[in-house]
């Protein structure tokens, strides 16, 4: 729910009932609500539906260990993201994920961009084949994960993992970081693995979308070669 910077009144009582049903509010000004609904008497109050229903995280994981065959000891990989800002990039994570056949992705519902058309149409109609949870706390999911027997890796430049050294085959949760800051803090001390791309010395950095496909085709590649 996004309200005009000053709202008073009978306004705030739009913010008691949305922090009541765990909707996120946010103030921002009366421009911004002009942009999205542009010639709409807005009264200074504009709420965003999601054009995808997210999933509880306890149920998606257990859908995932669900589905897990059992036959071919399939490994399941999560994917986690730290606060990813552009919903093209969360779009484009979102197709290099359905290619490789991650089963979920996990997006906090705070500072982070959620699911948008833009999202949608960067992932080229793959996104109804991954499953995705909005949650409040990455670091209790991060808990979740491990105790259900998921190794967490976190997409770090200066990690001491090369990529091409990482051992993909096992449950997986990689973290991929925000555009401009990269992983935060607690989430990078959560990560069992700090994972690095080898990149020349005159690049600094990686688009997060971009370090997220490599990590995957990589996690993919790893998994189709035999070990020797």
């Amino acid at each position: 729910m996004l309200l005009q910077n000053g709202a008073s009144g009978p306004l705030l009582s739009f913010q008691h009932q949305a922090k009541e049903m765990g909707v996120p509010v946010q103030f921002v000004p009366a421009q911004k609500l002009n942009g999205l609904v542009p010639g709409v008497n807005h009264q200074g109050v504009v709420l965003s539906i999601s054009p995808v229903d997210y999933l509880d995280v306890d149920d998606m994981l257990n859908m995932i260990a669900a589905d897990i065959d059992i036959v071919r000891e399939e490994k399941p990989i999560v994917v986690v993201l730290d606060h990813i800002q552009d919903p093209h990039n969360l779009g484009a994570i979102i197709r290099s994920c359905a290619a490789v056949g991650v089963k979920g992705i996990v997006i906090p519902d705070r500072n982070a961009a959620p699911v948008t058309a833009a999202s949608i149409k960067t992932s080229a109609g793959t996104i109804s084949r991954v499953m995705i949870a909005r949650v409040v706390n990455l670091g209790q999911v991060i808990q979740q994960l491990k105790e259900r027997g998921y190794w967490v890796a976190g997409a770090e430049g200066s990690g001491d993992t090369r990529m091409d050294a990482m051992d993909w085959d096992r449950p997986l949760a990689i973290v991929i970081g925000g555009e401009e800051k990269g992983m935060t803090r607690s989430m990078r001390e959560a990560c069992d693995y700090l994972v690095s791309i080898p990149i020349v010395d005159e690049v600094e950095s990686l688009n997060a979308s971009v370090a997220a496909g490599i990590l995957l085709f990589q996690a993919r590649i790893a998994r189709l070669t035999p070990s020797a």
